[in-house]
């Protein structure tokens, strides 16, 4: 890990936000290059790990998923993790910085529900105080996670601006961050937003990639062929890709949402049919007009429902590095369903994703790593909804 921490990644990343939040940036980014070098803070932040998140998560060899697909294909178990998906990971160590950097207060933006399920449990662990601004739509679509939250002691801030969902709620979060900053750490859930949040929250998701190159090696004595993963801001994605980036040998594929096709205009593909644009804080891949204005995403998935991508995946894209592609939400669907019946493993409709393009992606002598991000009991109702049952 170099001891810099990028500010951009090619000509994508930076900061473009109000003046007023300059100053809790260079905080934050020199509270974390002294944090993850320090024994006591890694120490810490491993033993949580261990005993509370339930780390390392397993790298599950699917059979009848690889029987079904061709070539032998691994499930990174980050469903397994407490509170049901790789969220935690980050949430847990942005918290621990925010205790660490004497900010009592938390804010968070959800749009699934498992980042701020996340954030509101690393808070309660710790003793601080939690909001979670949520899309009223997604408060709808995920109503066992608002519980959840409301449960763990988290106020759950419905926002009803435009598409009621997580675009609105990161904006809404933004606004309480700029009027809050001297008491307030904001705990961005993916790997977006202003430097230094994409590198951090990439640092704190590599955990993932780290546990599954190691635990791949050793089911295999060699590395996968593909690396596999949804993309929504793309924290699982750049989690698991990131420990791979250097290994020429491994393909690196990352799953947006297509919603009902990229042709509709309703998807959630920033990278595959998405331009270069600037939204919270960032400069990335978005989905805009000719004019620049950031158009409402699409997909089934609520944790997909994004209209951009954070911005180390753009350079991965531009560079070759990894391959970027995009699912329909009725392929979703139906990897949702198949998943749960060869397997016994419920994914969540964001991995599903993944899960369709190598259903449809199959064969060859090698094998796979697959990041199934999250468990789908928060996708259920959903799901019954938009299949009929």
């Amino acid at each position: 890990m170099s001891t810099a921490i990028e500010e951009r990644f090619g000509p994508y990343g930076g900061r473009y936000v109000p003046e007023t939040l300059i100053a809790a940036l260079d905080e934050l980014t020199a509270a974390w290059a002294e944090a993850r070098e320090d024994e006591n803070f890694k120490r810490r932040l491993a033993s949580l790990h261990r005993d509370f998140v339930g780390r390392p998560t397993p790298l599950y060899l699917a059979e009848r998923l690889s029987e079904r697909v061709g070539r032998r294909v691994y499930l990174k178990r980050e469903d397994l993790a407490h509170t049901g998906a790789h969220k935690i990971n980050n949430a847990i160590g942005q918290a621990l910085l925010a205790q660490r950097m004497g900010k009592p207060r938390v804010i968070a933006e959800t749009g699934a529900g498992q980042h701020g399920v996340a954030t509101a449990t690393a808070c309660a662990l710790f003793g601080l105080e939690c909001v979670v601004y949520m899309g009223s739509e997604d408060i709808r679509r995920q109503a066992p996670n608002v519980e959840r939250m409301r449960l763990l002691g988290a106020e759950v801030a419905p926002v009803e601006a435009g598409a009621r969902t997580l675009k609105e709620a990161v904006s809404a979060a933004i606004r309480d961050w700029v009027a809050n900053v001297g008491t307030t750490h904001y705990v961005i859930g993916s790997a977006v937003g202003p430097a230094p949040f994409p590198a951090l929250v990439r640092d704190l998701q590599r955990v993932i990639g780290d546990e599954a190159r190691e635990q791949a090696l050793a089911a295999e004595g060699e590395l996968p062929a593909r690396v596999i993963a949804c993309v929504g801001g793309g924290s699982n994605s750049i989690g698991i890709f990131t420990p791979f980036i250097e290994d020429s040998g491994v393909e690196l594929i990352g799953v947006e949402a297509a919603g009902e096709g990229l042709e509709s205009g309703r998807h959630g593909a920033s990278l595959v049919a998405g331009a270069t644009g600037v939204l919270h804080g960032s400069l990335s891949a978005v989905i805009a007009d000719p004019e620049g204005q950031i158009l409402e995403a699409h997909s089934v998935s609520a944790g997909l429902d994004y209209p951009g991508v954070g911005p180390q995946h753009a350079q991965l894209r531009d560079s070759g590095r990894a391959t970027y592609t995009a699912v329909t939400d009725a392929a979703a669907l139906a990897a949702f369903a198949e998943l749960s019946q060869l397997e016994g493993i419920v994914p969540a409709l964001e991995p599903s994703h993944a899960i369709a393009w190598l259903l449809e992606n199959g064969g060859g002598e090698s094998y796979d790593v697959l990041c199934l991000s999250g468990r789908g009991d928060k996708d259920l109702a959903e799901v019954l909804e938009q299949t009929g049952g």
